[in-house]
C-alpha cells in the first residue's frame, strides 16, 4: 500500500494493525511530521518505508520494474499537527508567523505571497479557491494594511479579515477568516494545481485490480477527483465525431457513486472529519499508450 499523505501516520497505523501481511510506503513532504509518523509506527518495523517529498513526484519517479501497490490512499486534508504544533500559521486561532508551507524548504510563505500579489489577484484567489463572497473587500483591506507594514502573523491576518467584512458575517457559523486561510493554504502549497498529477500518477502505478481511495475536504478538490474518476470510468473518452474509438476504454470502476461522508457519531468522535468526502475506484486495466 502507498499512503500518499501519511501525516502523523493515523491511517497507516489502522491499516497495519488490521492487516498483518500488509506493507506500506508512507509519503509526506514535511520532514517534521514524518518524524512523528516514524515514532508512531515504530512497532511495525520492517513493514513501513518512508519517502520524503510530494506524492506526484513519488509516482513520477516510480520505477517501471518496481513492485506495484494494490492499494493507494490519499487524504488531502491538512494534519491536526500542522494546525496545532507546526507553528507555521495554519490556524487563525493562534498567533504564529504566516507561513503555511507544508514543506518550509520549498516555495514562498503566505506572508510573502500576500506582499507580492495585486489586489485583483488576491480577490480572485479568495473567490476561486474558497468561494469567499467578500473576496474584494478582504483583498482591498489586505492591500491597504500592507501599505502600513507587512502582514506577518496569522492573528494579524485573521483580525484584518474580521474587520473588513460585514458585522453579520463576523459571527456566523464559521470564523470569517476560514475561507481566506483555506485559499491561501491551497495556493501556497499548490494543492489544486498539483492534484491532477497526483491522480494520474497514482492510477498509472496502481496494479490492475487494485483500489485507490481519495479523501477530500472542500468542494474544489472533490470536483477535480470526481470528474477525473468519472472520465476514467467511461467506456469511451474519444471526442465527438471520431469515426472509430481510439482510446483504451474505461480503466477504472467506480466503487462509490457518491462521495462517502461521515455520520454524526464519527463527527462527534473526530470533529475535523465533518467535511471529509471519500471516493474510491478499482483499477480495471492499464491505459494503453499510443
Amino acid at each position: 500500500m502507498v499512503d500518499t499523505t501519511m501525516g502523523e501516520g493515523g491511517h497507516s497505523y489502522a491499516f497495519l494493525s488490521r492487516f498483518p501481511s500488509l506493507s506500506i510506503i508512507g509519503v509526506d513532504a514535511d520532514s517534521t511530521i514524518q518524524a512523528v509518523a516514524r515514532e508512531r509506527l515504530a512497532e511495525f518495523s520492517g513493514r513501513v518505508d518512508f519517502y520524503r517529498g510530494r506524492a506526484q513526484d513519488f509516482f513520477a519517479s516510480y520505477p517501471a520494474s518496481g513492485r506495484r501497490p494494490d492499494t493507494i490512499l490519499a487524504d488531502l486534508g491538512v494534519s491536526i499537527f500542522h494546525y496545532e504544533r507546526s507553528g507555521r500559521g495554519f490556524s487563525f486561532s493562534r498567533d504564529e508567523p504566516l507561513d503555511m508551507r507544508l514543506d518550509p524548504s520549498v516555495g514562498v510563505s503566505a506572508a510573502e505571497l500576500l506582499a507580492r500579489m495585486s489586489e485583483k489577484d488576491i480577490a480572485d484567489m479568495l473567490y476561486q479557491n474558497a468561494e469567499e463572497r467578500y473576496s474584494r473587500r478582504i483583498a482591498r483591506a489586505i492591500v491597504q494594511a500592507r501599505g502600513r507594514g507587512a502582514i506577518a502573523s496569522s492573528a494579524a491576518l485573521a483580525e484584518l479579515v474580521k474587520q473588513s467584512v460585514p458585522v453579520s458575517y463576523r459571527y456566523g457559523q464559521i470564523h470569517p477568516a476560514t475561507r481566506t486561510f483555506l485559499a491561501l493554504r491551497i495556493v501556497v502549497n499548490g494543492e489544486l494545481s498539483q492534484l491532477p498529477a497526483l491522480l494520474e500518477g497514482a492510477l498509472r502505478v496502481l496494479k490492475p485490480g487494485g483500489r485507490f481511495g481519495m479523501i477530500s475536504f472542500h468542494s474544489q478538490e472533490d470536483r477535480v477527483v470526481k470528474n477525473l474518476f468519472r472520465e476514467k470510468s467511461k467506456d469511451c473518452t474519444c471526442p465527438p465525431g471520431v469515426p472509430f474509438c481510439r482510446c483504451s476504454g474505461r480503466t477504472v470502476r467506480l466503487l462509490t457513486r457518491k462521495g462517502v461522508t461521515p455520520d454524526e457519531a464519527e463527527v462527534k468522535r473526530n470533529p475535523p472529519s465533518r467535511s471529509a468526502r471519500l471516493r474510491v475506484v478499482e483499477k480495471i486495466k492499464d491505459a494503453e499508450v499510443k
